[in-house]
């Protein structure tokens, strides 16, 4: 650092200031120590840095599923606001959702040294409220607001609601749901939701059909579902299932969206692709990542709460994205 110092032609101070991201340097100040370290080759000592600075410049995060798409997305985004504030991620996968697993892949993220920690989806099936440990900041990405750690997630229900006000709105009778799985909680509040709107709206209940999220529970929901003739609006917890509904519709016979309207939910790549173009719930997950760790870093650098404040609102509503797998029923039918 005395190197570097020497080369740029400031003070040691200044060049601590500058590898530590102090904003008290001026840009040209900046970019003259920046050239220096490149030139020497200066790269930090994080040991150093972390005994002068009392941070180690790394965020964990808890997950479930690496494989989950919705997942990787608000990852990706963690990542991104992460790096953007100089710090790096570690990522811990947990295997069982259960209370011990959580604490224990949390705990050994802190004993790696990070700073704060976010959990992506604290669902756990053995206790209905999680406790965490508490030796480092920590935020939850989730759609519940049942955690006292702040908590980020997408307003769910708002989702759903527009897709079942969507369908009425057209002139359906009433919306069939096919449902994620029992052990779900995104699956859970979206079912509540929609039975919810219905009974709001005055309109009748059908039973819903349970899929597991993938293309073959959809389809095989829809084949019962599609028994019914008088069936003409379906809504399905996820895109993967809309895609399983689709398939079992075409091999029916049920023209989409002449005879069968059908409405997904999370917008993923292919939603626009499929055949009809699937109206769905475009979920904003990268906000939620981003709100995630910027509120995390406010609260790792201001660590008695001082100068944090309280976000305006903790959820994101979704967005209905509608294309042309949803019309008006056929005559008759309304």
């Amino acid at each position: 650092m005395a190197d570097v110092a020497k080369l740029a032609g400031v003070s040691g101070q200044t060049v601590s200031r500058v590898v530590n991201g102090n904003d008290r340097v001026t840009a040209a100040t900046r970019l003259k120590v920046e050239a220096a370290m490149q030139q020497l080759g200066y790269r930090a000592n994080i040991a150093a840095r972390a005994l002068a600075t009392g941070r180690f410049g790394t965020i964990g995060v808890v997950m479930f599923n690496l494989s989950a798409v919705l997942n990787v997305r608000i990852v990706e985004a963690v990542v991104t606001g992460a790096q953007a504030r100089g710090y790096s991620v570690s990522v811990a996968v947990v295997d069982g959702p259960t209370e011990k697993d959580v604490r224990a892949a949390v705990r050994g993220l802190t004993d790696r040294a990070v700073d704060g920690v976010i959990v992506i989806e604290a669902r756990v099936l053995d206790t209905p409220h999680l406790r965490l440990p508490e030796e480092v900041p920590l935020v939850i990405a989730d759609s519940r607001a049942a955690h006292k750690h702040p908590t980020f997630g997408m307003d769910e229900a708002a989702g759903a609601r527009a897709a079942v006000d969507h369908l009425l709105g057209l002139g359906h009778a009433t919306v069939h749901h096919v449902a994620g799985p029992a052990g779900s909680n995104p699956a859970q509040r979206r079912r509540a939701a929609w039975q919810r709107q219905l009974k709001r709206s005055g309109r009748a209940v059908p039973p819903p059909v349970a899929g597991d999220w993938s293309p073959r529970s959809g389809y095989d929901a829809a084949l019962r579902l599609l028994a019914d003739d008088g069936v003409t609006a379906v809504f399905a917890a996820n895109d993967q299932m809309a895609v399983g509904v689709l398939r079992a519709a075409a091999e029916l016979g049920r023209r989409v969206p002449g005879d069968l309207s059908v409405v997904g939910f999370d917008d993923l790549d292919f939603a626009p692709f499929l055949t009809p173009p699937l109206t769905t719930v475009r979920q904003d997950l990268e906000t939620v990542g981003r709100r995630c760790v910027e509120h995390l870093i406010a609260r790792i650098e201001e660590p008695r709460g001082a100068g944090v404040p309280q976000p305006a609102s903790r959820f994101v509503r979704p967005e209905l994205i509608v294309r042309a797998s949803t019309a008006p029923p056929p005559a008759g039918r309304r």
